[in-house]
Protein backbone atom coordinates (compact mmCIF):
# COMPACT_ATOMS: atom_id res chain seq x y z
CA UNK A 1 0.00 0.00 0.00
CA UNK A 2 1.19 3.53 -0.57
CA UNK A 3 2.16 5.59 2.03
CA UNK A 4 0.93 9.39 2.58
CA UNK A 5 4.65 10.42 2.29
CA UNK A 6 5.44 8.91 -1.21
CA UNK A 7 1.69 10.78 -2.67
CA UNK A 8 3.27 13.86 -0.84
CA UNK A 9 6.80 13.81 -2.94
CA UNK A 10 5.02 12.53 -6.11
CA UNK A 11 2.32 15.45 -5.62
CA UNK A 12 5.63 17.91 -5.45
CA UNK A 13 7.54 16.35 -8.32
CA UNK A 14 4.52 16.65 -11.00
CA UNK A 15 2.80 20.43 -9.70
CA UNK A 16 5.68 22.09 -9.07
CA UNK A 17 6.68 23.95 -12.66
CA UNK A 18 8.53 26.79 -10.86
CA UNK A 19 11.17 23.68 -9.21
CA UNK A 20 11.04 21.98 -12.02
CA UNK A 21 12.15 24.78 -14.03
CA UNK A 22 15.17 24.84 -12.51
CA UNK A 23 16.75 21.34 -13.43
CA UNK A 24 18.47 21.07 -16.13
CA UNK A 25 17.52 19.68 -19.51
CA UNK A 26 19.20 16.07 -19.37
CA UNK A 27 16.81 15.76 -16.05
CA UNK A 28 19.60 15.97 -13.15
CA UNK A 29 19.43 18.28 -10.47
CA UNK A 30 21.58 20.75 -10.00
CA UNK A 31 21.87 19.87 -6.31
CA UNK A 32 24.27 17.10 -5.28
CA UNK A 33 23.04 13.72 -5.48
CA UNK A 34 24.82 11.80 -2.73
CA UNK A 35 22.32 10.66 -0.59
CA UNK A 36 21.11 12.46 3.01
CA UNK A 37 19.10 11.73 5.70
CA UNK A 38 15.86 13.07 5.39
CA UNK A 39 15.29 16.90 7.15
CA UNK A 40 11.74 17.86 7.84
CA UNK A 41 11.30 21.47 8.32
CA UNK A 42 9.38 22.68 11.60
CA UNK A 43 7.39 26.11 10.51
CA UNK A 44 9.21 29.03 10.51
CA UNK A 45 12.65 27.48 10.51
CA UNK A 46 15.26 27.37 7.63
CA UNK A 47 16.31 24.48 6.02
CA UNK A 48 19.31 23.43 3.80
CA UNK A 49 18.46 21.38 0.58
CA UNK A 50 15.94 18.44 0.54
CA UNK A 51 15.51 16.02 -2.22
CA UNK A 52 12.14 15.73 -3.86
CA UNK A 53 12.42 12.11 -3.07
CA UNK A 54 12.94 12.05 0.59
CA UNK A 55 9.67 13.58 2.24
CA UNK A 56 9.37 12.29 5.62
CA UNK A 57 7.00 9.29 5.15
CA UNK A 58 4.72 9.65 8.49
CA UNK A 59 5.24 13.29 9.40
CA UNK A 60 2.44 15.74 9.79
CA UNK A 61 3.98 18.54 8.76
CA UNK A 62 1.84 20.76 5.80
CA UNK A 63 4.95 23.30 4.80
CA UNK A 64 8.93 22.62 3.32
CA UNK A 65 11.35 24.62 2.51
CA UNK A 66 13.64 24.26 -0.34
CA UNK A 67 16.83 25.71 -0.72
CA UNK A 68 18.21 26.88 -4.41
CA UNK A 69 20.81 29.57 -4.04
CA UNK A 70 21.65 31.34 -1.14
CA UNK A 71 19.12 34.33 -2.70
CA UNK A 72 15.96 31.57 -3.66
CA UNK A 73 14.18 29.88 -1.67
CA UNK A 74 11.03 27.73 -2.24
CA UNK A 75 8.41 27.61 0.28
CA UNK A 76 6.13 24.53 -0.18
CA UNK A 77 2.76 25.03 2.18
CA UNK A 78 0.41 22.52 2.26
CA UNK A 79 -3.08 21.41 3.68
CA UNK A 80 -2.80 17.57 4.87
CA UNK A 81 -5.24 15.40 2.85
CA UNK A 82 -7.92 14.95 5.85
CA UNK A 83 -8.00 18.73 6.91
CA UNK A 84 -8.86 19.59 3.02
CA UNK A 85 -11.75 16.81 2.78
CA UNK A 86 -12.90 17.97 5.78
CA UNK A 87 -13.38 21.55 5.02
CA UNK A 88 -14.26 20.80 1.61
CA UNK A 89 -11.45 22.32 -0.14
CA UNK A 90 -9.96 21.41 -3.85
CA UNK A 91 -6.70 19.87 -3.50
CA UNK A 92 -4.35 19.86 -6.44
CA UNK A 93 -4.11 23.43 -8.00
CA UNK A 94 -0.95 25.15 -7.18
CA UNK A 95 0.40 29.00 -7.68
CA UNK A 96 3.30 29.85 -6.77
CA UNK A 97 3.59 33.53 -5.01
CA UNK A 98 7.40 35.38 -5.00
CA UNK A 99 7.67 37.35 -2.18
CA UNK A 100 10.53 39.09 -0.55
CA UNK A 101 13.00 36.89 -3.70
CA UNK A 102 11.45 33.74 -1.84
CA UNK A 103 8.88 31.25 -3.97
CA UNK A 104 5.59 30.09 -1.98
CA UNK A 105 3.72 27.09 -3.50
CA UNK A 106 0.43 26.97 -2.38
CA UNK A 107 -2.73 25.88 -2.68
CA UNK A 108 -4.98 28.93 -3.80
CA UNK A 109 -8.15 27.14 -2.00
CA UNK A 110 -6.67 28.13 1.47
CA UNK A 111 -6.97 31.57 0.23
CA UNK A 112 -10.66 31.40 -0.99
CA UNK A 113 -11.65 30.47 1.96
CA UNK A 114 -10.89 33.47 3.46
CA UNK A 115 -12.49 36.14 0.82
CA UNK A 116 -12.39 38.97 2.81
CA UNK A 117 -8.81 39.11 2.70
CA UNK A 118 -6.27 40.51 0.03
CA UNK A 119 -5.38 37.40 -1.46
CA UNK A 120 -8.81 35.84 -1.02
CA UNK A 121 -10.06 38.63 -3.42
CA UNK A 122 -6.96 37.69 -5.47
CA UNK A 123 -7.60 34.12 -5.84
CA UNK A 124 -11.65 33.92 -5.71
CA UNK A 125 -14.43 33.61 -8.20
CA UNK A 126 -13.15 37.06 -9.76
CA UNK A 127 -9.67 35.76 -10.38
CA UNK A 128 -9.92 36.37 -14.38
CA UNK A 129 -10.71 39.63 -14.01
CA UNK A 130 -8.26 40.22 -11.15
CA UNK A 131 -5.83 43.23 -11.96
CA UNK A 132 -2.90 40.79 -10.62
CA UNK A 133 -1.47 39.09 -13.76
CA UNK A 134 0.74 36.27 -13.52
CA UNK A 135 4.32 36.87 -14.74
CA UNK A 136 6.43 34.83 -17.74
CA UNK A 137 6.86 31.93 -15.74
CA UNK A 138 3.35 32.10 -14.46
CA UNK A 139 4.41 33.31 -11.25
CA UNK A 140 2.34 35.76 -9.28
CA UNK A 141 4.45 38.82 -7.42
CA UNK A 142 2.41 39.95 -4.15
CA UNK A 143 2.80 41.73 -0.94
CA UNK A 144 5.35 44.12 -1.84
CA UNK A 145 7.82 45.73 1.10
CA UNK A 146 6.44 42.74 2.97
CA UNK A 147 9.47 40.34 4.04
CA UNK A 148 9.28 36.82 3.53
CA UNK A 149 9.74 35.80 7.05
CA UNK A 150 6.46 37.73 7.83
CA UNK A 151 4.46 36.23 4.97
CA UNK A 152 5.27 33.02 6.34
CA UNK A 153 3.90 33.87 9.66
CA UNK A 154 0.92 35.20 7.67
CA UNK A 155 0.18 31.98 5.84
CA UNK A 156 -0.51 30.22 9.20
CA UNK A 157 -3.36 32.16 9.11
CA UNK A 158 -5.36 30.59 6.61
CA UNK A 159 -4.85 27.08 8.15
CA UNK A 160 -5.55 28.01 11.38
CA UNK A 161 -6.54 31.72 11.92
CA UNK A 162 -3.86 32.49 14.22
CA UNK A 163 -0.96 34.54 12.95
CA UNK A 164 2.59 34.09 15.80
CA UNK A 165 5.04 36.95 15.65
CA UNK A 166 8.23 35.46 14.57
CA UNK A 167 11.24 36.46 16.77
CA UNK A 168 12.83 39.54 15.55
CA UNK A 169 9.59 41.14 14.02
CA UNK A 170 8.23 44.08 15.42
CA UNK A 171 4.48 44.37 16.21
CA UNK A 172 4.18 47.34 13.75
CA UNK A 173 5.78 45.55 10.86
CA UNK A 174 3.24 42.79 11.21
CA UNK A 175 0.61 44.83 12.19
CA UNK A 176 1.35 46.79 8.67
CA UNK A 177 1.70 43.96 6.42
CA UNK A 178 -2.09 42.70 8.28
CA UNK A 179 -3.20 46.03 6.95
CA UNK A 180 -1.99 45.58 3.41
CA UNK A 181 -2.93 42.15 3.05
CA UNK A 182 -6.52 43.13 4.62
CA UNK A 183 -5.93 40.87 7.26
CA UNK A 184 -8.08 41.31 11.16
CA UNK A 185 -5.24 42.44 13.62
CA UNK A 186 -6.89 41.59 17.00
CA UNK A 187 -6.31 39.51 20.07
CA UNK A 188 -7.50 36.41 18.26
CA UNK A 189 -5.42 36.62 15.47
CA UNK A 190 -2.29 37.82 16.77
CA UNK A 191 0.13 35.94 18.98
CA UNK A 192 2.88 36.95 20.73
CA UNK A 193 5.46 37.14 23.33
CA UNK A 194 5.81 40.95 23.50
CA UNK A 195 2.45 41.42 25.21
CA UNK A 196 3.44 45.11 25.80
CA UNK A 197 3.88 45.98 22.15
CA UNK A 198 1.12 43.62 21.14
CA UNK A 199 -1.46 45.78 23.85
CA UNK A 200 -0.14 48.98 22.78
CA UNK A 201 -1.18 48.73 19.49
CA UNK A 202 -4.47 47.11 20.78
CA UNK A 203 -4.89 50.15 22.46
CA UNK A 204 -4.52 52.73 19.50
CA UNK A 205 -7.22 50.84 17.99
CA UNK A 206 -9.19 51.34 20.59
CA UNK A 207 -8.51 54.83 21.49
CA UNK A 208 -9.52 55.71 17.50
CA UNK A 209 -12.46 54.11 17.70
CA UNK A 210 -13.23 55.68 21.30
CA UNK A 211 -12.54 59.44 20.56
CA UNK A 212 -14.21 59.52 17.26
CA UNK A 213 -17.66 58.43 19.31
CA UNK A 214 -16.45 61.39 21.98
CA UNK A 215 -15.81 63.67 18.82
CA UNK A 216 -19.43 63.00 17.23
CA UNK A 217 -21.22 63.19 20.75
CA UNK A 218 -19.07 65.54 22.92
CA UNK A 219 -16.74 67.67 20.71
CA UNK A 220 -18.74 68.49 17.46
CA UNK A 221 -21.74 69.97 19.14
CA UNK A 222 -19.50 73.02 20.63
CA UNK A 223 -17.83 73.37 17.35
CA UNK A 224 -21.27 73.83 15.28
CA UNK A 225 -21.91 76.50 18.07
CA UNK A 226 -18.98 77.91 17.46
CA UNK A 227 -19.33 78.15 13.58
CA UNK A 228 -22.72 79.45 13.64
CA UNK A 229 -21.31 81.81 16.29
CA UNK A 230 -19.25 83.03 13.41
CA UNK A 231 -16.47 81.82 14.88
CA UNK A 232 -13.67 79.33 12.47
CA UNK A 233 -11.79 78.03 15.35
CA UNK A 234 -12.80 76.51 18.70
CA UNK A 235 -10.60 75.74 22.30
CA UNK A 236 -12.55 73.31 24.53
CA UNK A 237 -11.62 72.37 27.74
CA UNK A 238 -12.50 69.29 29.40
CA UNK A 239 -13.33 69.39 33.39
CA UNK A 240 -14.86 66.34 35.26
CA UNK A 241 -17.96 65.93 35.80
CA UNK A 242 -17.27 66.58 39.81
CA UNK A 243 -15.30 70.18 38.85
CA UNK A 244 -16.64 73.47 39.89
CA UNK A 245 -16.18 76.90 38.12
CA UNK A 246 -17.42 79.69 39.79
CA UNK A 247 -16.23 83.22 38.74
CA UNK A 248 -15.93 86.70 39.68
CA UNK A 249 -18.22 88.85 37.87
CA UNK A 250 -15.96 91.46 38.98
CA UNK A 251 -13.39 90.11 39.21
CA UNK A 252 -12.76 87.54 36.40
CA UNK A 253 -9.82 86.13 35.23
CA UNK A 254 -7.63 88.14 32.69
CA UNK A 255 -6.13 85.24 30.50
CA UNK A 256 -9.20 85.05 28.11
CA UNK A 257 -10.88 82.00 29.12
CA UNK A 258 -14.17 83.12 28.31
CA UNK A 259 -13.92 82.74 24.89
CA UNK A 260 -13.18 78.92 26.06
CA UNK A 261 -15.66 75.79 26.16
CA UNK A 262 -15.79 73.52 28.56
CA UNK A 263 -16.92 69.75 27.96
CA UNK A 264 -18.06 67.93 31.99
CA UNK A 265 -16.92 64.58 31.29
CA UNK A 266 -14.79 62.51 33.47
CA UNK A 267 -14.29 59.79 30.57
CA UNK A 268 -13.23 62.24 28.18
CA UNK A 269 -10.64 63.38 31.19
CA UNK A 270 -9.52 60.47 31.77
CA UNK A 271 -8.87 59.69 27.92
CA UNK A 272 -6.94 63.05 27.64
CA UNK A 273 -4.27 61.56 30.54
CA UNK A 274 -2.80 58.77 28.33
CA UNK A 275 -0.40 61.02 25.90
CA UNK A 276 -0.42 58.07 23.76
CA UNK A 277 -4.37 59.25 23.17
CA UNK A 278 -3.72 62.74 22.74
CA UNK A 279 -1.52 61.85 19.97
CA UNK A 280 -4.64 59.13 18.68
CA UNK A 281 -6.74 62.14 18.78
CA UNK A 282 -5.01 64.77 16.92
CA UNK A 283 -4.05 61.94 14.03
CA UNK A 284 -8.01 61.53 14.01
CA UNK A 285 -8.95 65.43 14.13
CA UNK A 286 -5.84 65.77 11.45
CA UNK A 287 -7.96 62.90 9.02
CA UNK A 288 -11.09 64.75 9.47
CA UNK A 289 -9.47 67.74 8.09
CA UNK A 290 -9.16 70.23 10.81
CA UNK A 291 -5.92 72.19 11.21
CA UNK A 292 -3.74 74.43 13.47
CA UNK A 293 -4.58 71.44 15.78
CA UNK A 294 -3.00 71.61 19.51
CA UNK A 295 -3.98 69.24 22.36
CA UNK A 296 -2.19 68.88 26.13
CA UNK A 297 -2.73 69.97 29.36
CA UNK A 298 -3.19 73.50 30.65
CA UNK A 299 -3.93 75.15 34.48
CA UNK A 300 -7.88 76.08 33.92
CA UNK A 301 -9.06 78.48 36.80
CA UNK A 302 -12.26 77.28 39.02
CA UNK A 303 -12.86 79.95 41.54
CA UNK A 304 -11.44 82.54 43.27
CA UNK A 305 -9.56 82.22 46.60
CA UNK A 306 -8.81 85.79 47.42
CA UNK A 307 -8.16 89.12 46.66
CA UNK A 308 -4.95 90.95 47.26
CA UNK A 309 -4.24 94.76 47.20
CA UNK A 310 -1.47 96.31 45.54
CA UNK A 311 0.39 98.82 46.65
CA UNK A 312 -1.47 102.50 44.75
CA UNK A 313 -5.06 100.10 45.75
CA UNK A 314 -5.38 97.62 42.48
CA UNK A 315 -6.59 94.53 43.04
CA UNK A 316 -4.90 91.48 42.37
CA UNK A 317 -7.45 88.34 42.12
CA UNK A 318 -6.17 85.10 42.93
CA UNK A 319 -7.91 82.38 41.20
CA UNK A 320 -7.59 78.10 41.59
CA UNK A 321 -6.30 76.35 39.06
CA UNK A 322 -6.65 73.04 37.80
CA UNK A 323 -4.95 70.99 35.15
CA UNK A 324 -7.35 69.71 32.86
CA UNK A 325 -6.57 69.02 29.31
CA UNK A 326 -7.53 71.01 26.11
CA UNK A 327 -8.26 70.84 22.66
CA UNK A 328 -7.67 73.72 19.80
CA UNK A 329 -8.56 73.66 16.49
CA UNK A 330 -9.83 75.50 13.04
CA UNK A 331 -11.27 75.11 10.25
CA UNK A 332 -10.22 78.52 8.45
CA UNK A 333 -9.46 77.91 4.73
CA UNK A 334 -7.58 81.66 4.05
CA UNK A 335 -5.69 81.92 7.66
CA UNK A 336 -2.43 83.08 5.71
CA UNK A 337 -4.63 86.16 4.45
CA UNK A 338 -6.72 86.93 7.58
CA UNK A 339 -3.77 88.48 9.01
CA UNK A 340 -1.91 89.78 6.44
CA UNK A 341 -3.21 93.75 5.29
CA UNK A 342 -2.56 94.70 1.31
CA UNK A 343 -0.98 98.53 2.14
CA UNK A 344 -1.57 98.62 -2.19
CA UNK A 345 -5.49 99.29 -1.86
CA UNK A 346 -5.71 101.59 0.56
CA UNK A 347 -6.22 105.40 -0.58
CA UNK A 348 -4.61 108.20 1.22
CA UNK A 349 -7.58 110.63 2.30
CA UNK A 350 -5.11 113.68 3.15
CA UNK A 351 -5.46 116.48 0.44
CA UNK A 352 -3.06 119.19 -0.32
CA UNK A 353 -5.50 121.32 -2.43
CA UNK A 354 -7.40 123.28 -0.52
CA UNK A 355 -10.03 124.34 -3.21
CA UNK A 356 -10.48 120.88 -4.14
CA UNK A 357 -11.27 120.14 -0.24
CA UNK A 358 -13.74 122.94 -0.31
CA UNK A 359 -15.79 121.30 -3.09
CA UNK A 360 -15.25 118.37 -2.02
CA UNK A 361 -13.89 116.78 -5.14
CA UNK A 362 -12.50 113.44 -5.16
CA UNK A 363 -8.99 113.68 -4.94
CA UNK A 364 -8.28 111.22 -7.98
CA UNK A 365 -10.89 112.97 -10.25
CA UNK A 366 -8.63 116.32 -9.75
CA UNK A 367 -7.11 117.61 -12.67
CA UNK A 368 -4.42 119.88 -11.96
CA UNK A 369 -3.33 122.55 -14.77
CA UNK A 370 -0.10 124.34 -14.88
CA UNK A 371 1.01 126.75 -17.02
CA UNK A 372 3.54 125.47 -20.08
CA UNK A 373 6.99 126.37 -19.27
CA UNK A 374 9.60 127.83 -22.27
CA UNK A 375 10.14 125.31 -24.81
CA UNK A 376 13.85 124.64 -24.88
CA UNK A 377 15.32 122.39 -27.80
CA UNK A 378 17.43 120.11 -26.13
CA UNK A 379 20.34 120.70 -28.38
CA UNK A 380 20.49 124.32 -27.32
CA UNK A 381 21.50 122.94 -23.62
CA UNK A 382 24.43 121.38 -24.74
CA UNK A 383 26.76 124.57 -25.55
CA UNK A 384 25.57 125.91 -22.22
CA UNK A 385 26.32 122.56 -20.37
CA UNK A 386 29.71 122.87 -22.06
CA UNK A 387 30.59 126.18 -21.78
CA UNK A 388 29.05 125.64 -17.82
CA UNK A 389 31.70 123.03 -17.57
CA UNK A 390 34.81 124.61 -19.51
CA UNK A 391 34.18 128.02 -16.75
CA UNK A 392 34.47 125.32 -14.49
CA UNK A 393 38.17 124.32 -15.29
CA UNK A 394 38.72 127.64 -16.11
CA UNK A 395 38.71 129.11 -12.50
Amino acid sequence: MVKAGQIFSALIVHISPSIDRERGEGGSSSRSSSPRPPRVSLPHSHVGHIPRSLASPGGDHHSKTLSQGSSDMIYIYDLSSKEGHRSGLRLGERVTLIVDNTRFVVDPAIFTAQPNTMLGRMFGSGRDNNFTRPNEKGEFEVADGISSTVFRAILDYYKSGIIRCPDGVSIPELREACDYLCISFNYSTIKCRDLSALMHELSNDGARHQFECYLEEMVLPLMVASAQSGERECHVVVLTDDDVVDWDEEYPPQMGEEYSQIIYSTKLYRFFKYIENRDVAKSVLKDRGLKKIRLGIEGYPTYKEKVKRRPGGRPEVIYNYVQRPFIRMSWEKEEGKSRHVDFQCVKSKSTTNLAAAAADIPQDQLVVMHPPGPQVDELDTLPQQHSASSNKDFF
